[in-house]
């Protein structure tokens, strides 16, 4: 399940992305416009900043912008930032899980596509498509 951390940080990539600005964008603007907490919005944008999704700058005039174009962001990096791994289970969400059962489980060719198809379908849908 995607948290409200991961659907914030989708909104307010979009919001940006629909200023089509170079100008900095105030966080206060962004959280009014989104209604969503300033406060629980700060700790989503440090995050997206130190993931270089988005330029921030402190002080007059500053705020937040888009570190590139709206095409050229995935939603799947978006909520992989926010939420960490999208795979849906261990022994596929990390290459050293050690599963005692992965040569003969069953189910693993099911959650492998599965995982598949959730990693496809982000990973395939630019940021610029939502704006549509």
């Amino acid at each position: 399940m995607i948290s409200t951390k991961g659907r914030y940080a989708l909104r307010v990539m979009l919001d940006l992305a629909k200023q089509q600005s170079d100008s900095y964008i105030p966080l206060k603007d962004i959280a009014e416009r989104q209604g969503i907490s300033k406060k629980y919005l700060e700790i989503i944008v440090k995050e997206l900043v130190s993931s270089k999704l988005l330029i921030g700058v402190s002080g007059k005039g500053g705020g937040y912008k888009l570190a590139r174009k709206p095409d050229e962001y995935t939603v799947g990096e978006i909520l992989e930032v926010t939420e960490g791994s999208l795979d849906v289970v261990a022994c596929l969400a990390d290459e050293n899980y050690d599963c005692p059962r992965k040569e003969f489980c069953e189910t693993l060719p099911m959650w492998t596509e599965y995982n598949n198809m959730i990693h496809n379908f982000f990973y395939n849908k630019k940021l610029s498509d939502l704006l549509k």
